[in-house]
């Protein structure tokens, strides 16, 4: 694993623990969408609370010199759709939950703190 999947990973574990925290169920981490040997799209984390079942799209930087919430491109939600959409269809959950699209931002600043920016419903289909 190199530094910046370390990195990555890293983030995806302190939102974990911020969604926990928060009242969320975590049912999955990198969830991969796959028809055949082809990857569709991937969901870094899915998780429920209330009414809503979440699919989490989690940015980590060691320095923000933009908002790094906007690296999450059209191309990008529409692959994270595509993969929503499977695992709503594999797990029958079309009708059980809203879904929701939420963007989750961890930067770390020099002394190795971090801060997370959460936005709820941040696109949708």
């Amino acid at each position: 694993m190199n530094e910046a999947q370390a990195l990555g990973c890293t983030g995806e574990s302190l939102v974990v623990r911020f969604l926990e925290e928060r009242g969320y169920r975590v049912r999955a981490k990198n969830y991969l969408a796959r028809a055949g040997s082809v990857c569709l799209g991937e969901v870094d984390i899915i998780a429920e609370k209330d009414e809503f079942l979440v699919f989490v799209e989690v940015k980590t930087r060691k320095i923000a010199y933009f908002p790094i919430s906007t690296v999450v491109t059209r191309s990008k939600q529409q692959r994270i759709i595509k993969a929503a959409k499977m695992f709503l269809a594999k797990h029958g959950l079309y009708y059980e939950r809203v879904s929701r699209f939420d963007v989750a931002t961890v930067v770390y600043s020099d002394t190795g703190e971090y801060d997370i920016e959460y936005i709820e419903n941040a696109f949708g289909v």
